[in-house]
């Protein structure tokens, strides 16, 4: 669960996120990206940046006031 507040939605606060989403995607995928990019000759970072955009979705939000 990912506790945000309203008056904190700047930039800075959403490309945390996605770092911290990245971090997550790496720790739980890392062996299958990196197969899939050595089979298809994608770039690693490309993938990562990719798949965390996609889990930023998995995640359930809780916005304080």
């Amino acid at each position: 669960m990912i506790y945000l507040n309203f008056t904190d939605l700047s930039e800075e606060a959403q490309n945390r996120l996605l770092e911290n989403s990245k971090k997550d995607v790496k720790r739980k995928f890392d062996d299958s990206i990196r197969k899939y990019v050595n089979k298809n000759h994608t770039s690693f970072e490309t993938m990562i940046e990719e798949e965390a955009m996609r889990n930023l979705y998995s995640y359930t939000y809780v916005f304080n006031p």
